[in-house]
């Protein structure tokens, strides 16, 4: 895995992985986590996407853990969640404890309606959960499956992007603008934290579409 992992991140991966492969669920880390180690930035979050049952995923994971985590789920969602202690220096108080927050989700396609950013949603591949991101540097991939574990699966050029410091979307910006207009906040919000600007053609996007707002 060649990105900067701290020992206890690679550690909790390998358990997810080992996880995955006992119940034959092909797994991926994806999302922010790939874009912050890439970066060398710090996260306290991982989002995990199966093809399969992601709660399936996360009770079997759980159980690689000792203590074993509570697993919180919500079965409308198809979502799950488990917090691991990260170790600490031993200087931190009960009250500063620090966890690392893991997610659990089944792969996924969305369709939405004009007047709704609450997508329909039905099981999908990891291509289609890739489509559906919304920029290209959070559509990046990590596997962890046995054949290709730790190659990065990136479709859309997000770590190219990274590299030119461009907030692109996956797909047609006006199409993934109009779908969900939060998005449209959250390529202002990326390019201000990051110190990245929007590409040109999303930028324009969001100045004609920038009524769909009012849904939100």
């Amino acid at each position: 895995m060649d990105i900067s992992c701290t020992a206890f991140e690679k550690e909790v991966l390998d358990k997810i992985a080992i996880a995955a492969r006992s119940l034959h669920t092909p797994s991926y880390v994806i999302g922010g986590f790939v874009r912050d180690k890439i970066m060398g930035r710090e996260t306290k979050d991982i989002d995990v996407v199966c093809i399969g049952d992601g709660i399936a995923l996360a009770h079997e994971a759980a159980r690689q853990f000792n203590p074993v985590p509570q697993v919180n789920f919500f079965k409308n969602f198809g979502t799950a969640q488990i917090k691991i202690e990260i170790p600490s220096a031993g200087n931190e108080s009960a009250e500063e404890q620090l966890y690392l927050e893991i997610e659990f989700v089944g792969a996924r396609k969305e369709s939405y309606n004009y007047d709704s950013r609450n997508p329909l949603v039905e099981a999908g591949t990891l291509e289609d959960d890739q489509n559906r991101r919304d920029f290209t540097i959070n559509a990046m991939a990590i596997s962890l499956n046995e054949a290709d574990y730790g190659k990065l699966l990136d479709p859309f050029g997000g770590l190219k992007h990274i590299e030119e410091k461009i907030i692109q979307t996956p797909l047609a910006p006006a199409e993934t603008f109009s779908d969900d207009p939060l998005r449209m906040m959250r390529a202002i919000r990326f390019a201000s934290q990051l110190g990245f600007s929007i590409e040109a053609g999303a930028l324009e996007a969001i100045g004609k579409i920038a009524k769909r707002i009012r849904i939100i």
